[in-house]
C-alpha cells in the first residue's frame, strides 16, 4: 500500500524547498552525478589515439536494452532533453563478493539508483535518487539467469528489479515508475569503484564519530583516515553503523562521502600525468556497463561534454519523496502524491516543485554530517 500525500513523518527532502538558487548542501550533492558520470567520463577527454580509444572501447560492458524492450515503453521526447538511469551495482559474486553485504545467498542487487534528466538547453539539470528498499511495482520481466519470465509484482523493494531481471528490468521498472522513457543506461560495479579508489591513491576522509559495522567490514575510530579501495566501498555500503540504520541514512552517508572524493580528485593534476590519467581511463571503461547505443569512449565522451556544460548551481537533487512502509517499517514507500510532481515535472522539462518534497522521510536518517572533508 502507498501512503497518501499527507502521511509519513514531517521531514523534507535533503534539498528542503527547492527553490531558483540552490542551497549549498544542493551543490555538494553534486557529487553524485559527478563520481558515477564525470569521473567515469571526463577522465576519458584527456585520452587521446585511435588505438587507445579501441582498446578503452574493448572494456565497456554493454546491454541491448532498446532490442530487450521493443516498442512497449513511454513514448522517447522529441525537444532535446536527456534522461538516463544509473545505477551502483551490489553484486556479491566474482570479484565483488569479498566486500561483505546484506545478501548472503549472492544475488545481484541495485544499490544506488538515480534518474539524471538534463533538460532542452542542457545548461540544467534535475537528478531523483531512489531509495534501494522503495517498495514499487514491477512489470513482467524476463529473468537474467535465463529461468523464464518473472511475473509481474503489485509490490516489491526497487532494487529486486535488477537481481530479478538485471539492467533491462531495472529500466523496464523504471519506467513504468515513471512515465518516463530513458536514453541511455549506465551502471558502475562495485569491484570498479573500489579500484578507482586505488588508482586515485585512496581518499582522506575525516569521520565525526567512530564506525563499526560487521556486514561491510568495517572498523574506524573518529578521526582523520586514508581508506583505500575496499575501506572506501565498505564505507559508502555501511547501513545499521550510521544513523537510523536505513537506506535513507545510507544515501546520506554517501552524498559526504563523494563530496571528499571529488574533493581530492580536483586536486589531482591528470593532465600532467598522462600514465594515470590512462590508468583512471581504463579502470572507468573497465568497470562501466552501458546500453549498447552508449557504447564507446566517443559516445561517452559526448556524454561527458554535455554533463560538463550543466553548472553546479543549475542542477536540483531530490530524493523521491517517501514514508515509511506502513506495512513494514523497515522500507519505504512512494509518497503519491508528490512523487507524480516529480514525474511530471521532468516530464515536462521543468524543475521539480517545492510541493514535491513535503512530507518525505528522506532526509531523517541522520548520515548527512558524519564525513567531513578531510
Amino acid at each position: 500500500m502507498v501512503p497518501p500525500s499527507g502521511e509519513g513523518p514531517a521531514a523534507v527532502s535533503g534539498q528542503e524547498e527547492p527553490s531558483d538558487r540552490p542551497t549549498p548542501l544542493l551543490r555538494r550533492r553534486l557529487v553524485r552525478v559527478t563520481l558515477i558520470t564525470t569521473l567515469a567520463l571526463a577522465l576519458l577527454l584527456g585520452v587521446g589515439g585511435t588505438v587507445l580509444y579501441l582498446k578503452l572501447d574493448g572494456n565497456i560492458s554493454h546491454i541491448d536494452i532498446e532490442g530487450a524492450l521493443g516498442e512497449d515503453r513511454p513514448k522517447d521526447s522529441d525537444n532535446g532533453s536527456l534522461d538516463l538511469l544509473v545505477l551502483g551495482s551490489d553484486t556479491r559474486s566474482g570479484e565483488n563478493g569479498g566486500y561483505g553485504g546484506d545478501d548472503p545467498d549472492g544475488e545481484a542487487r541495485s544499490d544506488t539508483a538515480m534518474i539524471v534528466h538534463v533538460n532542452e538547453e542542457h545548461d540544467a539539470a534535475s537528478v531523483v535518487s531512489i531509495p534501494r528498499d522503495t517498495m514499487v511495482p514491477r512489470p513482467e520481466c524476463e529473468r537474467i539467469d535465463g529461468g523464464g519470465t518473472a511475473p509481474a509484482a503489485e509490490r516489491t523493494m526497487f532494487n529486486e528489479a535488477y537481481g530479478i531481471g538485471g539492467p533491462v528490468c531495472a529500466v523496464k521498472t523504471v519506467e513504468a515508475l515513471t512515465g518516463l522513457r530513458m536514453d541511455h543506461y549506465l551502471e558502475v560495479d562495485f569491484d570498479g569503484f573500489a579500484r578507482l579508489v586505488d588508482t586515485l591513491g585512496g581518499v582522506e576522509v575525516t569521520t565525526t564519530q567512530p564506525i563499526e559495522d560487521h556486514d561491510s567490514h568495517l572498523r574506524l575510530a573518529a578521526g582523520t583516515h586514508t581508506l583505500s579501495g575496499r575501506e572506501s566501498l565498505a564505507l559508502v555500503r555501511t547501513r545499521k553503523a550510521v544513523g537510523d540504520g536505513s537506506d535513507l541514512s545510507r544515501i546520506q552517508l554517501q552524498h559526504s562521502f563523494l563530496q571528499a572524493l571529488m574533493g581530492q580528485i580536483d586536486g589531482v593534476d591528470l593532465l600532467g600525468n598522462p600514465k594515470r590519467l590512462y590508468d583512471l581511463a581504463d579502470t572507468a571503461t573497465s568497470a562501466l556497463t552501458t546500453d549498447s547505443d552508449l557504447a564507446s569512449v566517443s559516445k561517452l565522451v559526448s556524454l561527458a561534454r554535455t554533463l560538463r556544460d550543466v553548472k553546479p548551481d543549475a542542477i536540483q537533487m531530490v530524493t523521491l519523496p517517501v514514508g515509511y512502509d506502513p506495512e513494514d517499517p523497515n522500507r519505504v514507500a512512494p509518497l503519491r502524491e508528490q512523487s507524480q510532481q516529480v514525474w511530471a515535472a521532468l516530464r515536462d522539462d521543468r524543475p521539480v516543485p517545492r510541493s514535491a518534497v513535503r512530507d518525505s522521510a528522506a532526509e531523517e536518517g541522520g548520515g548527512d554530517d558524519l564525513i567531513i572533508q578531510g
